[in-house]
């Protein structure tokens, strides 16, 4: 069983920055596809960004190309999702997920076998 951890949400004004951190159990790691979803209050969880196993492709919503940055280290067992220039919709609770056979298989919560507890991040206008 693999377990996430997110870390790193807070408060923040718009135009600020934020790295989230999740650390994930397990040997296999290197293997997964990484990914952050996050759902803000009343709606439903959307994809935010994805990192095949070995950093090669990356994937992100249209709404935050250009400010966040999704990374890894397999070393540490962490996937990183660095938000910069934060505006008050990207308000939410940011969660992060893993598919374990490695093979990106699009934006669907669907798509991926493990979830972290969420970390909230709130942007202040």
């Amino acid at each position: 069983q693999v377990q996430l951890v997110e870390s790193g949400g807070g408060l923040v004004q718009a135009g600020g920055s934020l790295r989230l951190s999740c650390a994930a159990s397990g040997p296999t790691f290197s293997s997964y596809v990484m990914g952050w979803f996050r759902q803000a209050l009343g709606k439903e969880r959307e994809f935010v960004a994805a990192i095949t196993w070995n950093g090669g492709s990356t994937y992100y919503v249209d709404s935050v190309k250009g400010r966040f940055t999704i990374s890894r280290d397999n070393a540490k067992n962490t996937v990183y999702l660095q938000m910069n220039s934060l505006k008050p919709e990207d308000t939410a609770v940011y969660y992060c997920a893993a598919r374990r056979d490695g093979i990106y298989s699009g934006r669907s919560r669907d798509a991926f076998d493990y979830w972290g507890q969420g970390t909230q991040v709130t942007v202040s206008p």
